[in-house]
């Protein structure tokens, strides 16, 4: 039997790497090391302006078809309107599609009086769309980096985390990629990413099961390496009453 490849995280050029090809000594940094993420996932917007869109006339249809396979008359009153308020409300759950994350952290300030710890900011909340049953999932994102003589303004975070979260995800690779724009867009010592959320999809179909959190991390650089700066960050975002 031929060895299986190693793959990457999500969809893309697979590792041509086999498990063969692993010398020992470097088995345990293979296993633990983070799969890299393509930068056009987490440096630019997703929509090209030369990208083929369906029109909002054929979208409204595919609404309309939507409404009829339920067993619902799309033609009565009350859902006339609704193929076009659905749309509209795609364009507003989904617009992280049309934003740079690159542009949100493209400013910086220099006047930090040396500090050099990390930076925390803490209970982003956030809603975003599971990419396979395209049911909501919402919680909180808790951000840290250390910077490196200049620091970017904290709103920024918080509108990083939007524009990720306004896209069809999931929640791993929701915090894989927060981690990997502020990484390679500020070169921090180390980014810290923790992700808590509750998720529809098992909440309200399926299992059933309410109030069932998730819970996801991703370190790089000093975080990653130093295991008491991920037992702080950790102790301050739980916090001595949570």
């Amino acid at each position: 039997m031929d060895a299986a490849l190693i793959k990457s995280l999500r969809p893309g050029k697979p590792s041509e790497l086999k498990p063969s090809d692993i010398k020992p000594s470097e088995a345990k940094l293979t296993e633990t090391r983070p799969a890299e993420l393509d930068p056009s996932e987490f440096l630019a917007a997703v929509v090209r302006a030369d990208q083929p869109r369906p029109s909002r006339g054929e979208a409204e249809a595919a609404v309309h078809t939507l409404l009829a396979y339920i067993g619902e008359d799309p033609d009565r009153e009350g859902l006339l309107d609704t193929p076009r308020r659905v749309v509209e409300a795609f364009d507003e759950l989904y617009q992280g599609y049309h934003q740079c994350p690159a542009e949100v952290l493209d400013r910086t300030f220099g006047e930090t009086a040396g500090y050099d710890d990390f930076v925390l900011v803490r209970d982003i909340e956030f809603t975003s769309q599971c990419e396979h049953h395209m049911m909501p999932f919402y919680g909180k994102a808790h951000i840290a980096y250390t910077p490196v003589e200049r620091v970017v303004g904290l709103s920024k975070l918080a509108r990083l985390t939007d524009i990720f979260a306004r896209r069809l995800q999931t929640q791993e690779h929701l915090t894989a990629q927060i981690a990997a724009a502020i990484d390679e867009i500020l070169k921090p010592r180390g980014v810290a990413v923790m992700i808590e959320a509750e998720h529809t999809c098992m909440s309200v179909r399926g299992v059933a099961k309410h109030g069932a959190m998730t819970f996801t991390s991703r370190f790089t650089g000093m975080f990653r390496d130093n295991p008491a700066e991920q037992a702080r960050f950790l102790s301050m975002v739980r916090g001595p009453n949570r």
